[in-house]
Formats: structure tokens, sequence, C-alpha cells
């Protein structure tokens, strides 16, 4: 099949969030399987052309949004490790900023204008190469749109009749709502601003607009997709996904052991595998001199990477962290996010000095060594749609202590020390209820289980094992494409 991936970031090259590394890895495991895939993404500032060896494929690339004219062109580069192109649509008065989406914590102003250009220059690039794809994949938000061009303005164009889209959400709180006059932006004519298309609440709605019009809707998680159905998890849209009912799949994302393998990482103090664990310890001890711990005898060390927001749980962790200083463990925190909880982590370290350390930066680097040296990985989310922590943390034998919600609850597996624990399947420890005590509670029965040195050895086997990587979720991805 010909797969047309379009993002707005893509690893290596732009990242905010967990669809960067979606684009990055699913068009290169599709390539694998025999189909040619291009991926279709912005040249953000970021982007360098020297450093990544861009190639000029396409100039241009014209589109009228509105009174304005913008002009751009394309360049052309491969995915790492890959044989998959990736075309980079360049307009420098939209794209050639510091930040992806915002600057300071603001949205740009005209991101509307922004991706109504990207969406269209992405269909317009295709029939510039003269390659028609069977399939475009489209993800999020920003690329909402390209579903209703397809059908509409498109449609009678013989070049795009025939093509299919699928549309993944990655995070349903993101929906890329405009004010009404932007639709004349768009070129789409006014009678698509209905409630049943792309209006929502006296709005045009770009991710609406995307699930309205998409031939398949997928999300990166089954719990997930049963979850957005529903008033608590749907953001206004659970009507529209409800409707929508029996076109909407989760698959779970994956993740790229080339990079996130502890036998392979060079960032880690010591690469080990699941036969020589013991080397793990090397890593604890290297991860608690770098971020200035000291190593304190038997105590359980609990990694964290997020941003700091009420979504990743960081209420609970506010309203628990007391209770879990007196026992014996040690908390890493890496990430930035809402000032209180900065304020919050800094007011803790002075208070726990042996205990405690927020590291409020981003640190790729850092990320690995807290994968690494970490005996337990907290993610208590209220939502999450997939996650990658906890995948990533399951290879390094860092046992995932998650809320049952979104992908985590599709991936760990509750492990009970009651049970029979020979026969056990237990890859981490899962609650259900959002709350404090709730969290406390897993946490303690967590700890239980790391003073059992065989029920340890069982429980970090049982997550060394797992295989999350890209191959079978890519194969179900080809399943839905096929449909």
């Amino acid at each position: 099949m010909k797969i047309l991936f379009v993002s707005s970031e893509v690893m290596p090259f732009s990242k905010t969030g967990g669809l960067a590394d979606v684009a990055g890895a699913l068009p290169a495991e599709l390539t694998k399987l025999g189909h040619e895939v291009k991926v279709f993404t912005p040249r953000y500032k970021v982007v360098d052309k020297e450093k990544f060896k861009l190639k000029l494929a396409v100039s241009d690339l014209k589109v009228e949004l509105g009174e304005n004219e913008y002009n751009g062109a394309a360049y052309v580069s491969t995915l790492p490790g890959s044989k998959t192109n990736i075309y980079f649509i360049e307009n420098d008065a939209l794209y050639d900023r510091d930040g992806l989406y915002q600057q300071a914590g603001l949205d740009y102003k005209d991101n509307a204008q922004r991706f109504i250009y990207f969406s269209r220059t992405a269909l317009d690039l295709c029939k510039k190469l003269d390659w028609k794809p069977d399939v475009v994949h489209c993800n999020d938000w920003q690329t909402g749109l390209i579903p209703v061009y397809l059908k509409s303005i498109y449609a009678t164009d013989p070049f795009f009749q025939g093509i299919r889209s699928m549309y993944t959400i990655h995070n349903l709180a993101y929906q890329g709502v405009f004010a009404k006059d932007v639709l004349e932006l768009t070129g789409l004519p006014w009678e698509y601003f209905t409630m049943d298309r792309v209006e929502f609440w006296g709005k045009l709605n770009f991710m609406k607009s995307g699930l309205v019009f998409a031939d398949i809707i997928t999300t990166v998680s089954e719990q997930y997709s049963r979850e957005i159905q529903t008033e608590e998890y749907g953001c206004g849209l659970e009507g529209v996904l409800q409707g929508r009912q029996s076109d909407l799949f989760g698959i779970v994302n994956g993740v790229d052991y080339k990079v996130f393998s502890p036998e392979k990482d060079t960032m880690i103090a010591k690469p080990y595998s699941l036969k020589t664990i013991e080397k793990k310890h090397d890593n604890k001890k290297a991860l608690l001199k770098q971020v200035g711990l000291p190593t304190k005898r038997g105590a359980a060390l609990i990694g964290m990477i997020s941003r700091l927001a009420d979504q990743k749980g960081f209420d609970l962790v506010a309203e628990m962290i007391e209770a879990l200083m007196i026992q014996n463990v040690q908390l890493v925190i890496l990430g930035t996010g809402d000032l209180k909880y900065h304020t919050l982590l800094k007011d803790l370290e002075i208070k726990y000095p042996k205990q405690l350390k927020a590291v409020l930066a981003f640190d790729a680097k850092l990320a690995q060594q807290i994968y690494a040296g970490s005996d337990f990985f907290l993610m208590p989310s209220q939502y999450e749609p997939c996650g990658l922590g906890q995948l990533i943390s399951l290879k390094y034998g860092t046992i995932p202590i998650v809320r049952e919600t979104g992908g985590l609850a599709d991936t760990i597996t509750d492990f009970d020390l009651a049970k029979d624990f020979e026969h056990e399947l237990g890859n981490g420890f899962v609650f259900l209820d959002y709350s404090a005590q709730e969290l406390l509670k897993t946490i303690l029965r967590a700890l239980t289980v790391y003073k059992d040195e065989k029920a340890w050895n069982k429980i970090r086997l049982n997550a060394m094992r797992c295989d999350f990587s890209w191959k079978a979720s890519a194969k179900k991805y080809e399943t839905l494409y096929r449909r």
C-alpha cells in the first residue's frame, strides 16, 4: 500500500509529546512491512537543513487563506535508520519560530492559519510529486481538516478520488478550536458549519472535523477508545465518538527498542540485561550520585518523568508526599509544568534533602538514567491516552506504579503478593480510585514486594519479558489500512 503519514511533529526532528515518537517510529515499521510510506511535517526553526541533510523537493506551494496568499516549499530527507522519506513543508512566515505551537506558554495567534496551510499543502504536495496514497493517516487536531478536504473541495479532482483517511487521536483534550470566521480561511463552504459537521458551540473545531469525516478513527489504546465515549473523558466530543463507535479502534503505541533498551543504551552508567540484572544496582548508585542524593541502605528509589500537571496526578502526589517520606524511600522527579508544582517540589527538596530531588528541566540523558536507575516508575495519571513511560520502564526492569486508566490499564497488570506468584503474570502495581489514599496504599503494597527478594525477582522478570515493540502495533494499523 501507499501510505501518507501526516504529523505536526516527528522524532528526532521536532517534539513536544508522544505524537512525535509515534510519527518517528510507526512509518519506519510500516516500511519494513513492505509498504511505500511518506511522512509530511512542517519545517520548524528547530529542523536545521544542513544538520538533517534536507534537499529541495518542490517549490511554489501556494495556498490562499482568505485575502492572503502563502507560498512555500518542501524539502526531503529520510527517517534515521529507515528508507522512509520524510518531507518538510517550509514557510518561514508560519513555521520559523522558537516553539512548535506556542511561546512562553501561550498559543500562537495564527495557529489556525499555520495548520490550514499545512493541511492544504500536504494534499497539494502529493499531486506535485505525482504520488497518490491509498490512505492518508492524519494525527491530532493539526491535521483534522484533511479528511474534510478529501470529501469536499478536493473530491471533484480525479487525482484524489478513492483516497481514504484514518484519523488518530493522541490526546482528545487538545482539539484546535477557533473562532467561527476562521472557516473562511479554510476554503470550505458555509454549509459545512453545522452541528453534525465542523461546528462546535459556535466555533470551528479541527479535531471534530477529523472525527466526523475520516473513514476510520483510531486512538492510542483500547481502554482510551472506550473512555473517550463517556462524559468524563470525552471533552465534549463523546456524542460524536459514540456516533462513530463502529469505526473507532484502539491500538497501543509501541516502543523503539533500538533507543529504549538497557542493553544498548549508551547514556546509562552500565548496560545490563535480564541475565545481568545485578548491574542495575550500579545504575541506581550512579543516578543517586548524579542528582546529589545519598545511597540509603534498603531504600527503594521511585522515579517520575512527567509534565508537572494535575492530569499527570501531581495533585495526588502533593497530597500524600509527606506520608510517603516517612517510609524508607527516595524520589527523583524530572519535568517542567505548572508553577505551583515547581514551588512545591523545591520546598520539599529543602525539607527532605536526603530523600527527594526534583530536576525542573527537560533532560533526555537524565531521563534514560532514571529509567535505568530507579526501582519503581510512578504514573498516577488522571487520564493517559497511551503513555510511553510505563512501557519504557518495563524494559529497564523498573516497576510501574500506575492508575488504571487509558493505556496504563491496557499495558500494566497488577502484581498481587497474596496470590501464588509462581504463576503470577503481574508486571506492576495498579490502583483505580483517583485519590491520594489509594496511591499511597499502592506504593506501600509495592514496597512490600520490594522487600521480598523472591517476589521482587519475579516481578522484574515479568516486566523485562514484556514486548511492546512497534512491530505488533504496525501490523494492527496495516489491518485497518486494508479495511
